[in-house]
Protein backbone atom coordinates (compact mmCIF):
# COMPACT_ATOMS: atom_id res chain seq x y z
CA UNK A 1 0.00 0.00 0.00
CA UNK A 2 1.14 3.52 -0.76
CA UNK A 3 3.94 2.53 -3.13
CA UNK A 4 5.56 5.06 -5.44
CA UNK A 5 4.78 2.71 -8.34
CA UNK A 6 1.04 3.28 -7.95
CA UNK A 7 1.43 7.06 -8.14
CA UNK A 8 3.56 6.69 -11.27
CA UNK A 9 0.76 4.59 -12.81
CA UNK A 10 -1.88 7.10 -11.75
CA UNK A 11 0.14 9.94 -13.29
CA UNK A 12 0.46 8.05 -16.59
CA UNK A 13 -3.30 7.39 -16.76
CA UNK A 14 -4.01 11.04 -15.98
CA UNK A 15 -1.54 12.13 -18.65
CA UNK A 16 -3.19 10.02 -21.34
CA UNK A 17 -6.88 10.43 -20.43
CA UNK A 18 -6.80 13.89 -18.80
CA UNK A 19 -9.07 12.82 -15.93
CA UNK A 20 -8.41 13.71 -12.29
CA UNK A 21 -9.38 10.44 -10.62
CA UNK A 22 -8.11 6.88 -10.94
CA UNK A 23 -8.99 3.60 -9.21
CA UNK A 24 -6.94 0.40 -9.64
CA UNK A 25 -8.45 -3.08 -10.07
CA UNK A 26 -7.05 -6.54 -10.69
CA UNK A 27 -8.64 -6.94 -14.16
CA UNK A 28 -11.29 -5.61 -16.51
CA UNK A 29 -14.27 -7.53 -15.18
CA UNK A 30 -13.40 -6.27 -11.70
CA UNK A 31 -13.86 -2.74 -13.08
CA UNK A 32 -17.21 -3.81 -14.50
CA UNK A 33 -18.27 -5.10 -11.09
CA UNK A 34 -17.32 -1.83 -9.36
CA UNK A 35 -19.10 0.34 -11.95
CA UNK A 36 -22.24 -1.81 -12.08
CA UNK A 37 -22.48 -2.05 -8.29
CA UNK A 38 -22.10 1.71 -7.89
CA UNK A 39 -24.32 2.96 -10.72
CA UNK A 40 -26.95 0.35 -11.68
CA UNK A 41 -30.26 -0.18 -9.88
CA UNK A 42 -33.16 -2.54 -10.72
CA UNK A 43 -35.04 -1.29 -13.74
CA UNK A 44 -32.13 0.57 -15.27
CA UNK A 45 -31.45 0.26 -18.99
CA UNK A 46 -27.92 0.39 -20.40
CA UNK A 47 -27.62 1.15 -24.13
CA UNK A 48 -24.34 0.09 -25.76
CA UNK A 49 -22.95 -0.58 -29.19
CA UNK A 50 -22.54 -4.27 -28.30
CA UNK A 51 -22.36 -6.32 -25.13
CA UNK A 52 -19.44 -8.25 -23.75
CA UNK A 53 -20.17 -11.43 -21.80
CA UNK A 54 -19.01 -10.36 -18.33
CA UNK A 55 -20.28 -6.80 -18.81
CA UNK A 56 -23.78 -8.06 -19.48
CA UNK A 57 -23.60 -10.48 -16.52
CA UNK A 58 -22.67 -7.68 -14.09
CA UNK A 59 -25.43 -5.43 -15.41
CA UNK A 60 -28.06 -8.17 -15.14
CA UNK A 61 -26.81 -9.17 -11.67
CA UNK A 62 -27.51 -5.64 -10.46
CA UNK A 63 -31.00 -5.52 -11.97
CA UNK A 64 -30.26 -3.75 -15.24
CA UNK A 65 -31.02 -4.58 -18.86
CA UNK A 66 -28.67 -4.34 -21.82
CA UNK A 67 -29.98 -2.77 -25.05
CA UNK A 68 -27.70 -3.00 -28.08
CA UNK A 69 -27.70 -0.10 -30.54
CA UNK A 70 -25.10 -1.33 -33.02
CA UNK A 71 -25.35 -0.39 -36.68
CA UNK A 72 -26.80 -3.13 -38.87
CA UNK A 73 -23.48 -3.60 -40.70
CA UNK A 74 -21.89 -4.64 -37.40
CA UNK A 75 -23.20 -8.19 -37.51
CA UNK A 76 -22.70 -8.74 -41.24
CA UNK A 77 -19.60 -10.89 -41.31
CA UNK A 78 -18.82 -10.36 -45.00
CA UNK A 79 -18.53 -6.59 -45.30
CA UNK A 80 -16.22 -3.76 -46.29
CA UNK A 81 -17.58 -1.19 -43.82
CA UNK A 82 -14.54 0.21 -41.94
CA UNK A 83 -16.19 0.95 -38.56
CA UNK A 84 -18.61 -1.86 -37.78
CA UNK A 85 -18.54 -1.04 -34.06
CA UNK A 86 -20.41 2.24 -34.64
CA UNK A 87 -23.55 3.15 -32.72
CA UNK A 88 -26.76 3.58 -34.71
CA UNK A 89 -27.77 7.06 -33.53
CA UNK A 90 -31.40 6.53 -34.54
CA UNK A 91 -31.61 3.39 -32.40
CA UNK A 92 -29.97 5.19 -29.46
CA UNK A 93 -32.39 8.11 -29.72
CA UNK A 94 -35.33 5.71 -29.76
CA UNK A 95 -34.07 3.98 -26.59
CA UNK A 96 -33.66 7.32 -24.79
CA UNK A 97 -37.13 8.48 -25.85
CA UNK A 98 -38.73 5.17 -24.91
CA UNK A 99 -37.01 4.58 -21.58
CA UNK A 100 -36.35 8.25 -20.58
CA UNK A 101 -32.98 9.51 -19.36
CA UNK A 102 -33.92 8.84 -15.72
CA UNK A 103 -33.73 5.09 -16.36
CA UNK A 104 -30.41 5.28 -18.18
CA UNK A 105 -27.50 5.81 -15.77
CA UNK A 106 -24.99 5.71 -18.61
CA UNK A 107 -24.37 4.70 -22.21
CA UNK A 108 -21.49 2.26 -22.73
CA UNK A 109 -19.16 2.26 -25.73
CA UNK A 110 -16.80 -0.64 -26.38
CA UNK A 111 -13.80 0.39 -28.46
CA UNK A 112 -13.09 -1.92 -30.24
CA UNK A 113 -16.00 -4.26 -30.18
CA UNK A 114 -14.93 -7.73 -29.06
CA UNK A 115 -17.80 -10.10 -29.88
CA UNK A 116 -18.37 -8.90 -33.45
CA UNK A 117 -14.79 -9.58 -34.48
CA UNK A 118 -12.74 -6.87 -32.78
CA UNK A 119 -14.34 -4.22 -34.99
CA UNK A 120 -13.58 -0.52 -34.34
CA UNK A 121 -15.83 2.46 -33.72
CA UNK A 122 -14.98 5.73 -35.44
CA UNK A 123 -13.99 8.90 -33.61
CA UNK A 124 -16.69 10.75 -35.55
CA UNK A 125 -19.35 8.34 -34.27
CA UNK A 126 -18.08 8.63 -30.70
CA UNK A 127 -18.37 12.41 -30.94
CA UNK A 128 -21.96 12.09 -32.17
CA UNK A 129 -22.84 9.74 -29.32
CA UNK A 130 -21.20 12.05 -26.77
CA UNK A 131 -23.20 15.02 -28.08
CA UNK A 132 -26.46 13.06 -27.80
CA UNK A 133 -25.64 11.95 -24.27
CA UNK A 134 -24.76 15.49 -23.24
CA UNK A 135 -28.04 16.74 -24.68
CA UNK A 136 -29.94 14.34 -22.39
CA UNK A 137 -27.59 14.60 -19.36
CA UNK A 138 -26.59 10.93 -19.61
CA UNK A 139 -23.09 9.85 -18.64
CA UNK A 140 -20.90 8.14 -21.23
CA UNK A 141 -18.58 5.26 -20.33
CA UNK A 142 -15.96 3.55 -22.48
CA UNK A 143 -14.59 0.04 -22.18
CA UNK A 144 -11.07 0.78 -23.44
CA UNK A 145 -9.72 -2.76 -23.17
CA UNK A 146 -9.23 -2.95 -26.95
CA UNK A 147 -8.58 0.76 -27.38
CA UNK A 148 -5.09 0.35 -28.80
CA UNK A 149 -6.45 -1.57 -31.81
CA UNK A 150 -9.26 0.96 -32.17
CA UNK A 151 -6.78 3.84 -32.13
CA UNK A 152 -4.73 2.13 -34.83
CA UNK A 153 -7.81 1.76 -37.06
CA UNK A 154 -8.88 5.38 -36.49
CA UNK A 155 -5.46 6.50 -37.65
CA UNK A 156 -5.44 4.04 -40.56
CA UNK A 157 -8.99 4.61 -41.81
CA UNK A 158 -10.17 8.00 -40.51
CA UNK A 159 -7.52 10.50 -39.30
CA UNK A 160 -4.11 9.49 -40.70
CA UNK A 161 -2.68 12.94 -40.00
CA UNK A 162 -3.06 12.63 -36.22
CA UNK A 163 -0.69 10.87 -33.83
CA UNK A 164 -1.84 8.02 -31.59
CA UNK A 165 -1.33 10.25 -28.54
CA UNK A 166 -3.48 13.00 -30.05
CA UNK A 167 -6.19 10.51 -30.93
CA UNK A 168 -6.11 9.02 -27.43
CA UNK A 169 -6.77 12.40 -25.86
CA UNK A 170 -9.44 13.34 -28.39
CA UNK A 171 -11.25 10.08 -27.64
CA UNK A 172 -10.85 10.41 -23.87
CA UNK A 173 -12.26 13.93 -23.68
CA UNK A 174 -15.65 12.58 -24.81
CA UNK A 175 -16.15 10.25 -21.83
CA UNK A 176 -17.03 10.54 -18.15
CA UNK A 177 -15.52 7.18 -17.17
CA UNK A 178 -12.97 4.99 -18.95
CA UNK A 179 -12.17 1.50 -17.69
CA UNK A 180 -9.91 -1.19 -19.09
CA UNK A 181 -8.37 -4.61 -18.78
CA UNK A 182 -4.60 -4.15 -18.73
CA UNK A 183 -4.10 -7.57 -20.31
CA UNK A 184 -5.27 -5.92 -23.52
CA UNK A 185 -4.58 -2.22 -22.99
CA UNK A 186 -1.18 -1.92 -21.38
CA UNK A 187 0.58 -5.28 -21.82
CA UNK A 188 0.17 -6.23 -18.13
CA UNK A 189 -2.09 -8.08 -15.67
CA UNK A 190 -4.51 -5.70 -14.03
CA UNK A 191 -7.01 -2.98 -14.79
CA UNK A 192 -8.24 0.44 -13.84
CA UNK A 193 -11.02 3.00 -13.84
CA UNK A 194 -10.37 6.59 -14.87
CA UNK A 195 -13.03 9.06 -13.73
CA UNK A 196 -13.81 12.66 -14.59
CA UNK A 197 -16.19 13.48 -11.73
CA UNK A 198 -15.56 13.37 -8.00
CA UNK A 199 -19.03 12.05 -7.17
CA UNK A 200 -18.36 8.94 -9.28
CA UNK A 201 -14.99 8.55 -7.59
CA UNK A 202 -16.59 8.83 -4.15
CA UNK A 203 -19.21 6.20 -5.04
CA UNK A 204 -16.66 3.71 -6.30
CA UNK A 205 -13.62 4.18 -4.08
CA UNK A 206 -15.29 2.55 -1.07
CA UNK A 207 -15.91 -0.57 -3.18
CA UNK A 208 -12.22 -1.03 -4.06
CA UNK A 209 -11.15 -2.21 -0.57
CA UNK A 210 -14.24 -4.43 -0.42
CA UNK A 211 -13.56 -6.27 -3.70
CA UNK A 212 -10.02 -5.50 -4.84
CA UNK A 213 -7.59 -4.38 -2.15
CA UNK A 214 -6.29 -1.05 -0.91
CA UNK A 215 -6.74 2.07 -3.05
CA UNK A 216 -3.09 2.17 -4.06
CA UNK A 217 -2.88 -1.30 -5.56
CA UNK A 218 -6.37 -2.72 -6.14
CA UNK A 219 -5.20 -6.32 -6.38
CA UNK A 220 -2.14 -5.59 -8.53
CA UNK A 221 1.45 -6.25 -7.49
CA UNK A 222 4.07 -3.51 -7.63
CA UNK A 223 5.63 -5.32 -10.57
CA UNK A 224 2.35 -5.34 -12.52
CA UNK A 225 1.67 -1.67 -11.82
CA UNK A 226 5.15 -0.83 -13.06
CA UNK A 227 4.68 -2.95 -16.17
CA UNK A 228 1.29 -1.32 -16.82
CA UNK A 229 2.78 2.17 -16.60
CA UNK A 230 5.36 1.27 -19.25
CA UNK A 231 2.77 -0.60 -21.32
CA UNK A 232 0.41 2.36 -21.46
CA UNK A 233 3.22 4.54 -22.78
CA UNK A 234 4.15 1.88 -25.35
CA UNK A 235 0.53 1.93 -26.52
CA UNK A 236 1.26 5.40 -27.88
CA UNK A 237 3.82 3.88 -30.29
CA UNK A 238 2.21 3.12 -33.65
CA UNK A 239 4.97 0.67 -34.55
CA UNK A 240 4.14 -1.43 -31.49
CA UNK A 241 0.35 -1.40 -31.70
CA UNK A 242 0.28 -2.06 -35.46
CA UNK A 243 1.81 -5.54 -35.24
CA UNK A 244 -1.33 -7.36 -34.09
CA UNK A 245 -3.72 -5.82 -36.65
CA UNK A 246 -1.20 -6.40 -39.46
CA UNK A 247 -0.79 -10.07 -38.56
CA UNK A 248 -4.58 -10.40 -38.37
CA UNK A 249 -4.97 -8.74 -41.79
CA UNK A 250 -2.46 -11.19 -43.23
CA UNK A 251 -4.27 -14.19 -41.77
CA UNK A 252 -7.66 -12.97 -42.96
CA UNK A 253 -6.46 -12.38 -46.50
CA UNK A 254 -4.69 -15.75 -46.73
CA UNK A 255 -7.80 -17.60 -45.52
CA UNK A 256 -9.95 -15.71 -48.02
CA UNK A 257 -7.66 -16.98 -50.80
CA UNK A 258 -8.70 -20.51 -49.77
CA UNK A 259 -12.42 -19.59 -49.53
CA UNK A 260 -12.47 -19.95 -45.72
CA UNK A 261 -15.27 -17.66 -44.44
CA UNK A 262 -13.94 -14.97 -42.11
CA UNK A 263 -15.09 -11.64 -40.69
CA UNK A 264 -14.18 -8.73 -42.93
CA UNK A 265 -12.73 -6.21 -42.84
CA UNK A 266 -10.01 -7.59 -40.59
CA UNK A 267 -10.40 -6.20 -37.09
CA UNK A 268 -8.33 -6.23 -33.94
CA UNK A 269 -7.80 -8.89 -31.28
CA UNK A 270 -7.73 -11.82 -33.70
CA UNK A 271 -8.81 -13.38 -36.98
CA UNK A 272 -12.46 -14.39 -36.66
CA UNK A 273 -13.82 -17.36 -38.59
CA UNK A 274 -17.52 -17.37 -39.48
CA UNK A 275 -18.58 -20.76 -38.12
CA UNK A 276 -22.11 -20.37 -39.50
CA UNK A 277 -20.74 -20.44 -43.04
CA UNK A 278 -17.85 -22.82 -42.29
CA UNK A 279 -20.26 -25.40 -40.83
CA UNK A 280 -23.45 -24.51 -42.64
CA UNK A 281 -24.73 -28.06 -42.07
CA UNK A 282 -24.96 -27.53 -38.28
CA UNK A 283 -27.91 -25.79 -36.56
CA UNK A 284 -27.17 -23.18 -33.91
CA UNK A 285 -28.51 -25.39 -31.11
CA UNK A 286 -25.56 -27.72 -31.74
CA UNK A 287 -23.07 -24.90 -31.08
CA UNK A 288 -21.22 -24.71 -34.40
CA UNK A 289 -18.64 -22.19 -33.18
CA UNK A 290 -17.77 -24.42 -30.22
CA UNK A 291 -17.60 -27.49 -32.45
CA UNK A 292 -15.27 -25.72 -34.89
CA UNK A 293 -13.04 -24.49 -32.07
CA UNK A 294 -12.86 -28.07 -30.79
CA UNK A 295 -11.99 -29.39 -34.25
CA UNK A 296 -9.24 -26.81 -34.77
CA UNK A 297 -7.61 -27.93 -31.53
CA UNK A 298 -7.79 -31.60 -32.54
CA UNK A 299 -5.96 -31.06 -35.84
CA UNK A 300 -3.51 -28.33 -34.80
CA UNK A 301 -3.12 -28.04 -31.03
CA UNK A 302 -4.18 -24.38 -31.40
CA UNK A 303 -6.59 -23.08 -28.77
CA UNK A 304 -9.19 -20.78 -30.28
CA UNK A 305 -12.24 -19.26 -28.60
CA UNK A 306 -15.93 -19.83 -29.29
CA UNK A 307 -17.84 -16.57 -29.62
CA UNK A 308 -21.37 -17.61 -30.48
CA UNK A 309 -24.46 -19.16 -28.92
CA UNK A 310 -22.47 -21.06 -26.30
CA UNK A 311 -21.25 -17.69 -25.02
CA UNK A 312 -24.85 -16.55 -24.45
CA UNK A 313 -26.80 -17.42 -21.31
CA UNK A 314 -30.22 -18.96 -21.81
CA UNK A 315 -33.43 -16.92 -21.80
CA UNK A 316 -35.40 -16.79 -18.55
CA UNK A 317 -37.77 -19.50 -19.81
CA UNK A 318 -34.84 -21.87 -20.37
CA UNK A 319 -34.81 -21.61 -24.17
CA UNK A 320 -31.63 -20.92 -26.11
CA UNK A 321 -30.70 -17.32 -26.82
CA UNK A 322 -29.18 -17.69 -30.25
CA UNK A 323 -26.24 -15.40 -30.96
CA UNK A 324 -26.38 -13.03 -33.91
CA UNK A 325 -23.02 -14.37 -35.06
CA UNK A 326 -21.28 -17.72 -34.67
CA UNK A 327 -17.58 -16.84 -34.60
CA UNK A 328 -14.35 -18.61 -33.72
CA UNK A 329 -11.71 -16.18 -32.52
CA UNK A 330 -8.11 -16.92 -33.42
CA UNK A 331 -6.57 -14.40 -31.04
CA UNK A 332 -3.07 -13.20 -31.88
CA UNK A 333 -1.02 -12.31 -28.79
CA UNK A 334 1.35 -9.37 -29.09
CA UNK A 335 5.10 -9.98 -29.21
CA UNK A 336 4.70 -13.75 -29.28
CA UNK A 337 4.11 -15.08 -32.78
CA UNK A 338 6.22 -14.93 -35.91
CA UNK A 339 4.67 -15.15 -39.36
CA UNK A 340 5.53 -18.86 -39.47
CA UNK A 341 3.16 -19.45 -36.55
CA UNK A 342 0.39 -17.72 -38.49
CA UNK A 343 1.17 -19.77 -41.59
CA UNK A 344 0.92 -22.99 -39.55
CA UNK A 345 -2.51 -21.99 -38.27
CA UNK A 346 -3.66 -21.10 -41.79
CA UNK A 347 -2.46 -24.46 -43.14
CA UNK A 348 -4.39 -26.48 -40.55
CA UNK A 349 -7.56 -24.37 -40.82
CA UNK A 350 -7.58 -24.73 -44.61
CA UNK A 351 -7.16 -28.51 -44.29
CA UNK A 352 -10.05 -28.55 -41.83
CA UNK A 353 -12.23 -26.51 -44.19
CA UNK A 354 -11.78 -29.17 -46.85
CA UNK A 355 -12.88 -31.81 -44.32
CA UNK A 356 -15.58 -29.74 -42.63
CA UNK A 357 -18.30 -32.26 -43.43
CA UNK A 358 -16.78 -34.51 -40.72
CA UNK A 359 -17.50 -31.98 -37.96
CA UNK A 360 -20.74 -32.48 -36.07
CA UNK A 361 -22.36 -30.82 -33.08
CA UNK A 362 -21.90 -30.63 -29.31
CA UNK A 363 -24.30 -30.69 -26.37
CA UNK A 364 -24.04 -29.63 -22.74
CA UNK A 365 -23.77 -32.29 -20.04
CA UNK A 366 -23.01 -29.72 -17.32
CA UNK A 367 -24.46 -26.27 -17.83
CA UNK A 368 -24.15 -23.39 -15.33
CA UNK A 369 -26.80 -20.67 -15.44
CA UNK A 370 -24.35 -17.77 -15.75
CA UNK A 371 -21.37 -17.50 -18.11
CA UNK A 372 -21.76 -21.17 -18.97
CA UNK A 373 -18.88 -21.14 -21.47
CA UNK A 374 -16.38 -20.73 -18.62
CA UNK A 375 -17.20 -23.80 -16.51
CA UNK A 376 -19.71 -25.84 -18.49
CA UNK A 377 -18.93 -29.25 -19.98
CA UNK A 378 -19.95 -30.46 -23.43
CA UNK A 379 -19.76 -33.74 -25.28
CA UNK A 380 -19.89 -34.63 -28.96
CA UNK A 381 -23.22 -35.81 -30.36
CA UNK A 382 -21.60 -38.61 -32.37
CA UNK A 383 -18.15 -40.13 -32.96
CA UNK A 384 -17.17 -37.27 -35.26
CA UNK A 385 -14.04 -36.34 -33.30
CA UNK A 386 -12.60 -39.84 -33.74
CA UNK A 387 -13.47 -39.81 -37.44
CA UNK A 388 -11.79 -36.43 -37.88
CA UNK A 389 -8.61 -37.60 -36.14
CA UNK A 390 -8.50 -40.74 -38.30
CA UNK A 391 -8.76 -38.63 -41.45
CA UNK A 392 -6.03 -36.34 -40.15
CA UNK A 393 -3.71 -39.30 -39.50
CA UNK A 394 -4.22 -40.50 -43.08
CA UNK A 395 -2.90 -37.18 -44.39
CA UNK A 396 -0.29 -36.23 -41.79
CA UNK A 397 0.60 -39.47 -40.02
CA UNK A 398 0.78 -40.04 -36.27
CA UNK A 399 1.87 -37.04 -34.18
CA UNK A 400 3.05 -36.95 -30.57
Amino acid sequence: AGSRTFFELKAKVQELFKMDYFLPAHQGRACENIIATALIKPGHVIPMNYHFTTTKAHIVKNGGTVVEVLIDEGTQTNSTFPFKGNVDLKKLKEVIERETAEKIPFVRIEAGTNLIGGQPISLTNMREVAALCKEHNIFLIMDASLLQDNLYFIKLREFPEKSIRELTQEVAELFDIIYFSARKLGFAKGGGISLRHQHHFDLMQELIPLYEGFLTYGGMSIREMGALTIGLEETMDEEIISQGPQFIEYMVQELIKHDVPVVTPAGGLGCHIDASRFLDHLPQQEYPAAALSNAIYLVSGIRTMERGTMSEDRNLDGSEKFAEMELVRCAIPRRVYTLSHIDYAIDRIVWLYHHRHLIQGLQFIKEPKTLRFFTGTLESMSSWQENLVNEFVKDFGETN
